[in-house]
């Protein structure tokens, strides 16, 4: 977005291979294979909805495929000196060898605060609706709306590691970034 190769208003198109390995695979967008959906739809699906299959999605239309998206992902993290981190994929499902560590996540988020802040806001939308699926709509950041200055980020849960979240807030002109995983449910999340 920010070399102008791609725009939020630019249309992609779901591939069969990506509807066919994330279709209601954990959180989802709901996309349907040779769905016509904007990068900023993937986006929000990706930020608000934690679509598994919106990452994949926009993974092959930036790389052409999502494995080359993984190899260009952690050339990206070595660049932003995030050195205990490898991805197997686009998303954070679960895979042999794909880890992030807490302070990576916290280096990734401080990157994303301060190099997108055209989109940033995006990351404090409460809700979004793709095409009526109304079962999957909120932001389950537990911060938002009950933390002042609360902006971001992102939740995140599997089997493996647990409850996460990577919160943000700013407050006169001060961000902070904390990260926390591991945990054993929402509530304690939250």
């Amino acid at each position: 977005l920010k070399q102008g190769t791609m725009r939020l208003d630019d249309e992609v198109t779901v591939s069969d291979d990506a509807w066919r390995n994330w279709n209601n695979r954990g959180s989802t967008m709901f996309l349907r294979a040779r769905d016509t959906v904007t990068v900023a739809d993937l986006l929000r699906g990706i930020i608000v909805l934690s679509g598994n299959d919106a990452c994949v999605v926009l993974a092959e239309h930036m790389a052409g495929s999502h494995q080359t998206f993984v190899e260009w992902l952690n050339a990206k993290a070595i660049d932003l000196g995030m050195n205990d981190s490898h991805f197997e994929n686009a998303n954070g499902w679960p895979a042999e060898g794909h880890v992030m560590s807490a302070r990576d996540l916290a280096t990734l988020s401080v990157h994303l605060s301060r190099d997108f802040p055209d989109l940033y806001p995006m990351f404090a939308e409460r809700e979004y609706i793709y095409k009526d699926f109304r079962s999957n709509r909120f932001n389950r950041n537990p911060l938002l709306g009950r933390f002042p200055g609360a902006d971001g980020l992102k939740t995140g849960h599997t089997e493996e590691s647990g409850y996460g979240l990577a919160a943000s807030a700013e407050r006169e002109g001060r961000r902070l970034v904390l990260v926390v995983g591991g945990l054993t449910s929402t509530n304690e999340r939250a």
